[in-house]
């Protein structure tokens, strides 16, 4: 069994012989130094596992054959954070890389009243994930959506089996969010930009049935937010 240190990823992958993306081929090659006849850990991201051998070691397109292959099973519960972007794109690529290794499912940027950046470009931040996901021994890459109106989201029928959570600074708040969620379900909690949620947005959120819950005593930066709900939550199911 090849070591589980070096997981490479290929989204699409064919039996019984594959091959790898140049940026993969590369790395297998000229960094790692793998030979023919070697075996690799390959994953596509959705899930399933391969144990291959290399045929070919070509910097620019190594060949694998495909030994056998196993699928991951699926958590009893499933995250989704939908965040407000952060100002520096390198704060929320971070997060993003902090919360797949510690295990979340999807992702939605938000655009919020009071957020800092209304757009961010999805492509970096999904490289982020699947280099966490290698790291971390993933075989199944979280969901990244593009940016997303909070209204729009808010008024989405998706959430109907959902637990559904907004975290945002009040000192009044009485219920930590370990408090009210449950374990083995479904999470959409939202966290806001800076500047947080504007009151109206907050309202709007109570009408579709969000609670509002704590995160601690302190006052978090959003990124950080991110990363402590999908641990508390990662703890809750443990």
């Amino acid at each position: 069994m090849p070591s589980l240190m070096q997981l490479f990823f290929q989204d699409s992958i064919t039996s019984p012989t594959t091959f790898l993306s140049e940026e993969e081929s590369k790395h297998l090659v000229r960094v790692l130094r793998k030979k023919q006849g070697d075996q690799i850990l390959l994953t596509d991201g959705k899930g399933m596992l391969y144990t291959c051998v290399l045929d070919q070691a070509d910097p620019k397109k190594a060949s694998l054959t495909i030994l056998s292959s196993k699928e991951a099973e699926k958590d009893p519960f499933y995250i989704h954070i939908a965040i407000a972007p952060t100002k520096s794109p390198d704060r929320m690529e971070w997060m993003v890389e902090k919360i797949t290794e510690i295990g979340f499912h999807e992702l939605t940027l938000l655009d919020t009243m009071h957020g800092e950046r209304s757009f961010l470009k999805t492509d970096r931040l999904q490289k982020k994930i699947i280099s966490a996901c290698k790291q971390s021994i993933k075989w199944r890459t979280p969901s990244l959506n593009g940016t997303t109106k909070l209204s729009e989201l808010l008024k989405s029928t998706d959430f109907a089996e959902y637990q559904k959570f907004i975290a945002y600074v009040d000192e009044n708040h009485t219920h930590h969010l370990l408090d009210l969620a449950k374990a083995g379900g479904k999470y959409l909690i939202l966290i806001g930009p800076e500047g947080d949620f504007d009151p109206k947005e907050i309202q709007l959120a109570f009408a579709q049935g969000f609670q509002a819950v704590s995160l601690g005593k302190s006052r978090l930066r959003t990124e950080t937010a991110g990363l402590a709900a999908v641990q508390m939550l990662q703890v809750l199911n443990r």
